[in-house]
């Protein structure tokens, strides 16, 4: 039997796009001489769909499309994820389930077992677990089917106690097919590998994974679908960040690659890290319809940063960069960001906010009265830069950029309605140290972000000579206990035991927890590690935390 793997970058709810390009790709693969093509987890209708999957139109859009895509399942077999409506009189009406498709109709159906309830899943509050375990035969051959966390109950012991693959083995399959629908984050490839292997190994079973890509606003799936033979050995790893579609020979439990493959060797993080944040600036735009973006360039790393980015992925002339300068701007920041400008060929305006923040301080004169000047003032100039780039954005009709870092978002180190404004947080989930590992990444075989932009202090130049190590720890010293607080959820005991400071992990931990309200109000954050600001990580706005 050959298998196609169709690793598919679909668009939440667009039925039309959606199932032309699956009827498509069953039909290559059926020319390919194909006997089954294998779709990713929810590939009708888009995972996650979140509160559409209780709109009853949306569900008879799904079952629309299923009709549609078993038409086309003549002479080729299809498995499909897809919701799927219960006949339960209670729990859940609805399951996440793969469809077996083959002779026009849907012939099988497998429910998930193990429905994620963590970090960005939400997976009960839309459907039901399933109880019973059937493997689904084709040609010969026996499939245990399973979807996604299905194969994850080691990891969740206590929350999954029923382990779906050891009761499909009961059924002597002769392969093991997951669909899946894995977000990215910089270090969970390597655990996929593990959960896969560790199966493949268990049950001597050949293995396919099949993992979607694309993105959908803040979250991003990066494909690396995964192929095993019934040795437990890596065959094949499906193109990274990018749609693909390949093909396999099963013999019995033999399975082997139909065309050239490689050993596949894992980049360095920051190099995912840059293709993940390409992709979800592209599929953003794309998805949403938008085709130009705009954002303040400072001279600074982190808005030279993600204009690079967004380069890179919309084209430099859909790009536009506003330089914004103030009283306190430096002839160099002025300077550095011309000189991206010029090295990306992208659009640009100079923008000098002076008058505009003199008519608000001659404005407030008299309600300020007997005031010192403080952080007041400096948010201001950081305010009438979001007013000057929702004006471009409004009538141009430019799509604003966050450039915010991970680090700064943290403990609060941005001014609301200012320099937290935006539509889409780019850098939001990048500690400032690997910021400039972006940077250095980016300059690979050229300068493209000035060298004087990536060595010097940084500064919001709202004040003279103001440096951000004038209000934070050094950039390695604070990344190195957000690593542990946010991402890795320590607690400050354990940060402190880890060699760190007492008072200063108690002061980063205050600013964390002090700034909750201003990520509340922060655009959706393009998520690269396990634990990313939204909808991720769920925090009380006034609790009183353990520091």
């Amino acid at each position: 039997m050959i298998i196609a793997i169709a690793q598919t970058n679909y668009h939440i709810g667009n039925f039309e796009r959606n199932t032309e390009k699956i009827i498509a790709t069953i039909a290559e693969a059926k020319r390919k001489g194909a006997d089954l093509v294998v779709f990713p987890e929810i590939t009708i209708g888009g995972y996650l769909a979140k509160d559409l999957f209780r709109y009853r139109s949306f569900l008879d859009a799904c079952e629309t499309s299923i009709e549609q895509i078993a038409a086309s399942c003549v002479g080729i077999a299809c498995i499909i994820g897809a919701p799927v409506r219960s006949k339960l009189t209670k729990g859940k009406q609805l399951y996440n389930a793969a469809l077996f498709i083959v002779d026009g109709a849907v012939k099988d159906t497998v429910h998930k077992t193990l429905l994620p309830d963590y970090d960005v899943f939400d997976e009960y509050r839309y459907f039901e677990p399933n109880n019973t375990f059937k493997c689904v035969d084709y040609k010969g051959n026996r499939i245990a089917l399973t979807i996604c966390e299905d194969l994850w109950n080691e990891h969740f012991p206590s929350l999954y106690p029923q382990d779906p693959m050891i009761e499909l083995a009961k059924q002597q399959p002769n392969i093991m097919i997951n669909v899946a629908a894995s977000p990215f984050s910089e270090s969970h490839f390597e655990a996929r590998c593990a959960v896969v292997t560790a199966h493949s190994k268990r049950h001597a079973l050949p293995a396919l994974y099949v993992n979607t890509i694309g993105a959908h606003a803040d979250i991003i799936f990066d494909g690396r679908s995964l192929v095993f033979d019934e040795k437990a050995k890596l065959i094949d790893v499906l193109n990274p960040f990018a749609e693909d579609l390949r093909y396999y020979q099963l013999n019995g439990k033999e399975l082997v690659a139909r065309q050239l493959t490689t050993v596949y060797k894992e980049p360095e993080s920051i190099v995912n890290i840059h293709e993940a944040l390409v992709l979800g600036i592209k599929d953003f735009f794309a998805k949403s319809g938008f085709k130009k973006a705009i954002l303040g360039l400072s001279g600074g790393i982190d808005s030279a940063v993600v204009a690079a980015l967004a380069c890179e992925a919309l084209g430099s002339t859909n790009v536009m960069g506003v330089l914004m300068p103030s009283i306190y701007s430096t002839g160099h920041s002025v300077d550095d960001a011309m000189d991206l400008v010029g090295n990306l060929g992208c659009l640009h305006e100079v923008i000098p906010i002076k008058e505009a923040t003199e008519a608000f301080d001659n404005m407030m004169m008299k309600a300020f009265k007997g005031k010192e000047n403080d952080i007041t003032e400096e948010n201001i100039q950081a305010r009438v830069r979001a007013i000057v780039l929702m004006a471009m954005s409004n009538k141009h009709g430019y799509i604003l950029l966050n450039t915010s870092n991970k680090s700064e978002a943290a403990v609060g180190y941005g001014t609301l309605y200012g320099d937290m404004a935006g539509s889409l947080g780019v850098i939001g989930d990048v500690l400032k140290t690997k910021v400039y590992q972006l940077a250095h990444y980016i300059n690979r075989n050229g300068i493209v972000i000035p060298e004087n932009t990536i060595t010097k202090a940084p500064s919001a130049e709202l004040r003279p000579d103001q440096k951000d190590s004038d209000s934070l720890p050094e950039y390695n010293v604070l990344d190195a206990i957000l690593h542990r607080y946010v991402e890795l959820e320590m607690s400050s005991k354990e940060i402190i035991a880890d060699g760190f400071d007492e008072a200063l992990v108690q002061r980063v931990i205050k600013l964390v927890v002090g700034s909750e309200f201003k990520r509340f109000q922060s655009p959706p954050i393009l998520r690269v590690t396990r634990k990313a600001f939204g909808v991720g990580r769920a925090m009380p706005l006034v609790a009183k935390h353990p520091f």
